[in-house]
């Protein structure tokens, strides 16, 4: 089994820009693909972005597309999420997860995912 660790939350104005960093142990994720989540109080779990193993597709929310960016590196067992203009509707503990090697979901859905991190917190003040 992976362990997931998030890091790189804090509290940013509105416009501003944060880094969230995905490290992973126990094994390697060069063959996951990998995504971010996001939670807000009394909400359901939502996607965010996920990256494919070799890196070379991504995915993107609806509401984060064009603001966020993805990325990995395999050398350093690592996925980060760059997080640009942000808005206070980006507001919630961030995820990040590990895909199942034969999953039967879409990136989109959190079934898919069979390792998670605890989460960090994004806070984005108005």
């Amino acid at each position: 089994q992976v362990q997931l660790v998030e890091s790189g939350g804090g509290l940013v104005q509105a416009g501003g820009s944060l880094r969230l960093s995905c490290e992973a142990s126990g094994r390697t994720i060069n063959s996951n693909d990998m995504g971010w989540f996001r939670q807000a109080p009394g909400k359901e779990r939502k996607f965010v972005a996920a990256i494919s193993g070799s890196g070379g597709v991504t995915f993107y929310g609806d509401s984060v597309r064009g603001r966020f960016t993805i990325s990995r590196d395999n050398a350093k067992n690592t996925v980060d999420l760059q997080m640009n203009s942000l808005k206070p509707e980006d507001t919630a503990v961030y995820y990040c997860a590990a895909a199942a090697r034969n999953r039967r979901y879409g990136l989109d859905d959190t079934g898919a995912y069979d390792s998670w991190g605890q989460g960090t917190q994004v806070t984005v003040s108005s």
